[in-house]
């Protein structure tokens, strides 16, 4: 009853990902917020889809992001992330999780990166994830945060852990491919942690206000 009663007094935020993966990074990370009730997105069955034909990972977390807050009449965080590559101009980039097509693996997502850069020195793989995360109510948009983490793209897949592009993504303080690296540290240094650190801080003096 205790439990019960502390989350009608907390404010609820839906998470809107499908990803399963992000949405337990994400929740790792948030979980000692005070305040805050965290949702997923399957709690909503009747939200409509929202397509990410933008040009950026911020227009489509804040097109995602005040969507979906309206249809569902609560505060949402909206993520898109994805890796840009400086020898391939920036890809994939928004396309990060369609490279290979539009219902590509991951597995065929990173055979695709590492065709193209067949080749190139690790001195020209220099590549960085990006994360962006947008919070929404059904009236405003609330404000927009971006995390950035920097590393290599390997010549081959190196570790079992993490989810798309991680084992190949090197990073080189911890001379480990995200892959390789435990989700404790990952979770420290990501992009995603980046972005999430921001989210915390901007996101404690509106909950105060309630």
């Amino acid at each position: 009853m205790t439990s019960i009663t502390n989350d009608i007094h907390k404010k609820t935020i839906l998470i809107a990902t499908q990803n399963k993966n992000k949405r337990i990074e994400i929740l790792d990370i948030l979980k000692n917020i005070p305040g805050i009730l965290f949702r997923d997105i399957e709690d909503f069955p009747f939200l409509p889809t929202v397509e990410e034909d933008k040009n950026t990972f911020q227009e489509n977390a804040v097109k995602k992001a005040t969507i979906l807050a309206k249809a569902c009449n609560t505060w949402v965080m909206a993520d898109d992330s994805g890796l840009q590559i400086d020898a391939l101009n920036g890809r994939p980039g928004v396309f990060s999780c369609r490279y290979a097509g539009p219902n590509a693996t991951d597995e065929k997502n990173r055979e695709k990166v590492l065709s193209e850069l067949k080749g190139v020195p690790k001195e020209r793989r220099t590549a960085r994830f990006v994360c962006t995360i947008a919070l929404a109510s059904p009236h405003e948009l609330f404000f927009v945060v971006e995390g950035r983490c920097e590393g290599f793209i390997t010549e081959e897949p190196k570790g079992k852990r993490g989810f798309g592009y991680d084992p190949i993504f090197y990073v080189p303080q911890y001379h480990q491919t995200f892959g390789e690296l435990h989700s404790s540290i990952k979770n420290m240094i990501s992009h995603r942690a980046d972005a999430l650190k921001q989210f915390k801080e901007r996101i404690m003096p509106l909950i105060r206000k309630i």
